[in-house]
C-alpha cells in the first residue's frame, strides 16, 4: 500500500537546474507510484537575494557571473541539452532580463496555501525559460495568478513570512538548489537522475 511522504523542494524559478529537477522528480514519482503518496511543498530560495527589484539585463548578469558571454553561452548550451532530455525547450537566447524573484516566491506561497502551487511553479518556469517573460514584472505575475486561478494576489501575499522561511532554509545549511528534502530526514542536492531520486524516496519510506 502506498504511504504518505512529505517532499520539500527548495528552488528558485530562474534556476534552470531547478526546472530540470522538477521534471526529474516527476519521473521519479512515476517510478514509485504504487509505493508513495507524495505531499509536495515548495520552499523559497533566491539565487540572487541582492538583485535590484527591477532585475538587470541578462547579458550583464551572466558576464559578471561567468566572466564572459562566451562562457555563459557554453553553459547555456549544456543546460539546454539536458533540458531537451526531459522535454524542456530552453530559450536562453531570447531572455532579456534576469529578474528579482522575491515576488514570484510570494505568489508560490499564496498558491500553496490554496493547493495550487504545482501549476504556478510550472507556469513560472515555463514563462521565464521557454516564453522569455520577465517573471519579476507585476503584470506577468498577475497574469499567471489569474490563469492558475490563485485568488487574493497580490493583496494576500506574505512577504515577511516568505522572507523568514527563506532565511530558515539558509540556516539549515541549504546553499544550492534544487534541494529535495524527504520527510525532514535527509536532503538530496542537485537535479539528480530520476532513479537516484526514486532511491531516496524509498530510503525515506524505509525510515
Amino acid at each position: 500500500m502506498a504511504r504518505e511522504l512529505a517532499i520539500e523542494i527548495a528552488s528558485d524559478v530562474i534556476c534552470p537546474w531547478c526546472y530540470i529537477g522538477k521534471r526529474r522528480l516527476e519521473k521519479a514519482l512515476a517510478l514509485v507510484e504504487s509505493e508513495v503518496k507524495p505531499e509536495l511543498h515548495w520552499l523559497p530560495f533566491e539565487l540572487n537575494p541582492e538583485m535590484p527589484a527591477a532585475g538587470m539585463p541578462r547579458t550583464e548578469y551572466r558576464r559578471a557571473k561567468f566572466g564572459s558571454l562566451e562562457r555563459s553561452r557554453e553553459l547555456d548550451a549544456r543546460v539546454a541539452a539536458e533540458g531537451r532530455s526531459v522535454g524542456i525547450d530552453f530559450g536562453f537566447e531570447r531572455i532579456a532580463r534576469t529578474p528579482n524573484t522575491r515576488a514570484a516566491h510570494e505568489l508560490i506561497d499564496l498558491a500553496q496555501r490554496q493547493g495550487k502551487a504545482a501549476g504556478v511553479v510550472d507556469a513560472l518556469f515555463r514563462a521565464y525559460f521557454e516564453e522569455a517573460k520577465d517573471i519579476g514584472d507585476a503584470t506577468v505575475l498577475t497574469d499567471i495568478a489569474a490563469r492558475r486561478e490563485v485568488s487574493g494576489w497580490p493583496g494576500q501575499a506574505r512577504a515577511q513570512e516568505v522572507a523568514a522561511l527563506e532565511e530558515e532554509m539558509r540556516r539549515l545549511g541549504i546553499n544550492a538548489v534544487p534541494t529535495f528534502i524527504f520527510a525532514r530526514k535527509f536532503g538530496v542536492s542537485g537535479a539528480q537522475p530520476p532513479e537516484s531520486l526514486a532511491q531516496a524516496i524509498r530510503q525515506a519510506l524505509a525510515g
